[in-house]
C-alpha cells in the first residue's frame, strides 16, 4: 500500500520539476523506494503467514498500474504541451502491456511479465536513468526521442502479443484437436444407355453389381 504514497510524491516532485528539473531527484528516489517495498511486501507476508494471496495479487498489480501513471503523468508536467500527445500514447501502450499480460494468465494460468529479460525491475532502471539525463541535458532531447520510444514499444508490444496469442492456439488445439476428416466412399452405376452417374455416400462395402446384357462396363 506504500505505493500510494510514492505516486502521490512522484506526481508531486514531477510538478515541481516542471520550475526546477532537479527535482527529479526526488521522483527517483520515490521510484527506488517503490521498488524495495514491492520487491520485500510477499517476503513480509510470507514471514507474517498472512496468507493474502489473492488479496495480495490484486493489490499488488493494481498499485503496479497507479505507480505506472505517476510517473507517465509525472512526464507530461516537464515536457511541453506539444508533446503530452505522445506521453498519452506512451501511457496507453505501456497499459496494453499490463492488460496483454493478465488476459493471458486467466487463459493460460501462468503470469509473465517479463520479456526478452526486461521486467519491472528494469523498467525502473531505465526512469532513472530517464530522469538523470534529463537533469544533467534537459528535456529537448526526450522531446526528440519520444517517438521513437513509442515507436519501440509498439514493436514490443506486437511481439508479445503474437508470441502469447501462438502460445495459447497451441494450448487450445492440443486439448481440442482437429477432427480429421475422410472422404466418402462414392458408389457409381450405369443405367443402361442414358450413361446416367448416380453418387451415394455409403458407410458399408461396396457389392459389385453384375452387368446386364446391352450395358456398358
Amino acid at each position: 500500500m506504500l505505493t500510494l504514497a510514492w505516486s502521490i510524491l512522484i506526481v508531486a516532485f514531477s510538478y515541481l520539476a516542471a520550475n526546477n528539473i532537479r527535482w527529479l531527484w526526488g521522483v527517483s528516489v520515490m521510484i527506488f523506494f517503490q521498488y524495495l517495498t514491492d520487491h520485500f511486501d510477499g517476503k513480509l507476508g510470507k514471514y507474517r503467514s498472512t496468507g493474502l494471496l489473492r488479496w495480495g495479487y490484486y493489490m499488488d498489480h493494481f498499485l503496479d498500474y497507479v505507480f505506472l501513471c505517476s510517473v507517465i503523468i509525472g512526464y507530461a508536467f516537464i515536457l511541453p504541451e506539444k508533446s503530452r500527445y505522445q506521453v498519452l500514447f506512451l501511457l496507453a501502450v505501456f497499459g496494453a502491456f499490463a492488460v496483454s499480460a493478465f488476459l493471458a494468465y486467466s487463459a493460460t494460468d501462468h503470469l509473465t511479465i517479463s520479456h526478452l529479460k526486461l521486467g519491472p525491475t528494469e523498467f525502473r532502471l531505465a526512469l532513472i536513468v530517464i530522469n538523470t539525463l534529463l537533469i544533467s541535458f534537459g528535456t529537448k532531447y526526450m522531446i526528440s526521442g519520444l517517438r521513437y520510444v513509442n515507436a519501440g514499444a509498439v514493436l514490443g508490444l506486437f511481439f508479445v502479443v503474437y508470441k502469447t496469442q501462438k502460445n495459447i492456439w497451441s494450448r487450445d488445439m492440443q486439448r481440442n484437436p482437429r477432427p480429421t476428416t475422410h472422404e466418402p466412399a462414392v458408389a457409381k452405376s450405369y443405367a443402361g444407355a442414358q450413361e446416367m452417374y448416380v453418387f451415394t455416400s455409403i458407410s458399408s462395402n461396396i457389392t459389385p453389381l453384375k452387368p446386364t446384357k446391352g450395358s456398358r462396363v
